[in-house]
């Protein structure tokens, strides 16, 4: 097929260091590559691939005229070029896609946050065809799945980018990693580690509006030993920390649409001990990727049995339904057999 990949101007695609989507959809058009199709990338400027079309400006804060300026570059390319595809995948926004709903190219619009329902319902009003929504888990789509064909496809990472570690010493620090702040429960992992008496590994972005919550809930436990915080990480250094953790604690108080780092722990073998919020349910698998637990002190009893948790398995396990060669299929496996929207 001819497959034409779309994301947002706002980080270059592949990511220079953090990006969510931008590192997906780098991953699809190596692996949708691999698999014989020929794939075009729409996204913004810096962004590298081969079929390349760029548009618009990089960064967050743009004003209306700025936002409305890149969606009519992309209605533009999109109306000259449309037939040549036989097959658009955005993770960009929604609108992106408003000229070609009624034209008979197969379109998937993949989200990975909460989805908004209005938008939905009004997109489907309109006349579309060969249209599919998917979501990162069904927790997300649960969001706003008021209307459409919906899919559930998860996010993926490539498991060949992360090494195996098949044993860790008993006292092995524990990690926690991700932005810090309260919504992904930095604090409990930090009570967690001084009630069991391990070290902890921190690592994350501390976002300015967050700065407080550091410096008051996390920065005076923070000694060097037994509370270390590392900074944000690039890939090389998550894979060695993840690696030699004994468990990734992700005790999260919001609702996670995916939480792509509990999946690069387990491509590690790192068990995960997460609150049950979210996506968290449909991506540990009881006692063999990790432990789902209620509160704090469930987060404390559960790393002691962290070591029942077969490290091979975990990864084996978790990399049969997140590995991108896996999820990859999976969407294209839509435009194949879904005959629901033809």
């Amino acid at each position: 097929m001819r497959i034409l990949l779309m994301m947002d101007a706002a980080i270059p695609v592949p990511p220079p260091l953090y990006g969510g989507h931008e590192r997906l959809v780098a991953m699809f058009a190596k692996e949708y590559e691999r698999l014989g199709h020929e794939v075009h990338l729409l996204a913004g400027p810096g962004s590298q691939w081969s079929n390349l079309h760029t548009f618009g400006k990089n960064g967050y804060y743009k004003n209306h005229l700025e936002q409305f300026g890149e969606l009519w570059e992309v209605w533009l390319y999109l109306k000259k070029h449309h037939q040549e595809f036989d097959l658009i995948h955005n993770f960009g926004r929604l609108l992106f896609l408003l000229p070609i709903l009624n034209k008979n190219v197969f379109k998937i619009m993949t989200y990975g946050r909460d989805v908004t329902g209005s938008a939905i319902k009004n997109i489907n009003r309109l006349p579309n065809k060969n249209l599919i929504f998917t979501a990162c888990s069904n927790n997300c789509a649960n969001t706003g799945n008021t209307a459409g064909v919906w899919k559930t496809v998860y996010n993926a990472i490539e498991f060949d980018q992360y090494d195996l570690n098949t044993k860790v010493s008993l006292d092995a620090p524990l990690m926690f990693l991700g932005r810090i702040e309260a919504l992904k429960g930095t604090h409990t992992a930090v009570q967690v580690a001084l009630k069991t008496k391990h070290s902890l590994w921190i690592a994350g972005n501390i976002e300015e509006e967050h700065q407080t919550f550091y410096e008051q809930e996390i920065l005076p436990y923070v000694d060097g030993q037994q509370i270390v915080y590392l900074g944000p990480l690039n890939d090389e250094q998550k894979n060695y920390y993840l690696g030699k953790s004994k468990a990734l604690l992700f005790p999260i108080e919001w609702e996670e649409p995916f939480g792509m780092v509990m999946v690069e722990a387990m491509a590690c073998g790192t068990p995960v001990i997460a609150y049950p919020r979210g996506a968290v349910p449909e991506v540990v698998e009881e006692g063999v990727t990790g432990f789902i637990v209620n509160n704090l002190k469930d987060m404390i009893d559960a790393v002691s049995k962290i070591g029942n948790v077969e490290r091979m398995q975990c990864r084996t396990n978790a990399m049969k339904k997140f590995d991108v060669k896996v999820v990859a299929q999976n969407y294209l496996d839509l435009v194949h057999h879904d005959e629901s929207i033809s």
